[in-house]
């Protein structure tokens, strides 16, 4: 293990604009970039680095998770947190540097898009990378015609700052969409457009929670809920989950007058179960009761594939505690930071004010393409070829990796959700296989990497997304590799 590296670079600016956890993770990566920090290099532990900075701890650990996620570092037990392998900087030793406040453009091996300079980089995903749909199967020739008619009709006066909740025709036709696919009851007037699940959460703390506040977050859970919560100031309450959702009973014991819950209750993330209609009743229930808020991240709720898929939570609401956050990064493209909140009808108007003052808005041509996109219709045919591709892939990939890891893995049957779970049989370690497939140049989130803290008994499981597994050859070969890499038991 190299030494804990150098970290003079991460001297922070208290006049600066930028939160602290955002400063820690924009000077890491550009060390990257700079080459101070080489793969291997360990990097100061999140407690000490915080002692050295004066900081909360919870702010470090805020970008060490935005760093992790993006696979920039990762955490070896005691061995301490590194920098991952397989990080390439774009610039040779003879190359100009870039200019001050450049974007840094040092990414990890599982980047989204291949660079262009880089012939020996990834063409797509890494396989099994999370949160990726079938980018192969998406309508380009329809999206290039969508957008080059957008091009062609801009006006001076869309080309203006954007309206910060958004442009009209999009969150009607969103608005209509939700009506008729999720059965909610909303109109244009609720939608709040964002740039991404982040800033959805982002503007939820900022309109409706102060600091200090008390949060139910599903544990285990997605791991950059906590984080976005914690650089907030909230405090995080994990609740259980067991095969009907989130435990309510058990969160009600742990902080009964918590002013919100954060919840997947479509496709748990990252168990993949439903919350159960009993437990939504109890949910909403405590929520009324208490005046508390629901944000419903409903990330995945299209995909389905032993029954249609299930009404929203929000559908059920009566009392106006529910926000419903939903995204088209998962349903369209990544690239798109495209996602939408809504809103109770009595907070609409906090929410475009909150936005106006702390959301930069989202680029008004890409809008306009989404809008055209689904009002005629295109949206809602992709997401049903989607769901009837998925659940193909989803078979595939699950025949393909059960023949060769049956002895060693089990798939554990989920109604939906667009990744599979991987129990591993003997006592063998999920974070040490998955740390070995991410070396190995494939991607992999272990059970464990999503708990708040270590808890006694849990499974180890391994989360493998399918949706880019298009043949059981290929997952067969995927498997090859991953048997090649198992522990011992």
């Amino acid at each position: 293990m190299k030494p804990t590296a150098p970290h003079a670079f991460l001297t922070l600016n208290p006049a600066a604009g930028e939160p602290y956890y955002r400063q820690i993770y924009g000077r890491l990566r550009t060390a990257v970039a700079d080459g101070l920090l080489k793969p291997g290099d360990r990097i100061p532990s999140a407690r000490a680095l915080a002692a050295e900075l004066g900081l909360a701890r919870g702010t470090v650990e805020s970008a060490y998770s935005l760093l992790a996620a993006e696979g920039y570092i990762e955490s070896r037990g005691q061995a301490g947190t590194v920098v991952a392998a397989g990080l390439r900087a774009r610039h040779g030793a003879g190359d100009e540097p870039e200019a001050a406040g450049a974007p840094v453009t040092v990414a990890p091996y599982d980047a989204d898009a291949a660079s262009a300079a880089d012939p020996d980089a990834p063409s797509g995903p890494r396989p099994f990378q999370m949160g990726i749909p079938a980018l192969d199967a998406f309508p380009r020739k329809i999206w290039a015609r969508l957008a080059a008619r957008a091009v062609r009709a801009t006006r001076p006066a869309d080309m203006l700052y954007p309206p910060p909740a958004g442009l009209a025709t999009l969150r009607a036709e969103i608005a209509r969409y939700l009506q008729l696919s999720r059965g909610l009851c909303c109109t244009p007037e609720q939608v709040i457009v964002t740039a991404g699940y982040r800033d959805s959460l982002n503007l939820v703390t900022r309109a409706l929670l102060k600091t200090g506040d008390k949060v139910w977050v599903e544990d285990p859970g997605y791991p950059p809920t906590g984080a976005l919560l914690r650089e907030a100031g909230m405090q995080l309450v994990g609740v259980p989950v067991d095969d009907d959702g989130l435990q309510v009973a058990q969160g009600v014991k742990l902080a009964p007058r918590a002013r919100a819950a954060v919840v997947t209750p479509a496709h748990q993330s990252p168990m993949s179960v439903a919350l159960s209609l009993p437990r939504r009743l109890e949910l909403l229930d405590w929520a009324a009761r208490n005046k508390a808020w629901i944000v419903e991240d409903d990330y995945d709720g299209e995909y389905r594939y032993v029954s249609r898929p299930l009404p929203a939570l929000k559908s059920l609401d009566r009392d106006d505690r529910v926000l419903y956050a939903g995204t088209f990064s998962k349903v369209l493209f990544p690239a798109i930071r495209l996602a939408y909140l809504v809103v109770p009808l009595s907070q609409a108007a906090r929410f475009e004010e909150t936005a106006r003052h702390f959301s930069g808005g989202c680029p008004a041509l890409t809008q306009a393409i989404v809008a055209a996109f689904m009002a005629e219709g295109h949206f809602a045919r992709h997401i049903q070829r989607m769901r009837r591709l998925y659940g193909e892939r989803r078979e595939l990939a699950a025949a393909g990796l059960g023949s060769v890891l049956s002895d060693y893995l089990q798939i554990e049957p989920r109604p939906g959700g667009m990744h599979l779970l991987l129990r591993l049989r003997g006592r063998r370690s999920d974070r040490a296989l998955a740390e070995k497939m991410r070396q190995d140049g494939m991607f992999s989130r272990a059970l464990s990497e999503c708990l708040l803290a270590p808890r006694a008994g849990q499974p180890a499981m391994l989360m493998l997304s399918f949706t880019n597994i298009d043949t059981r050859r290929k997952a067969q070969e995927l498997a090859r590799r991953i048997l090649a890499l198992l522990p011992p038991a």
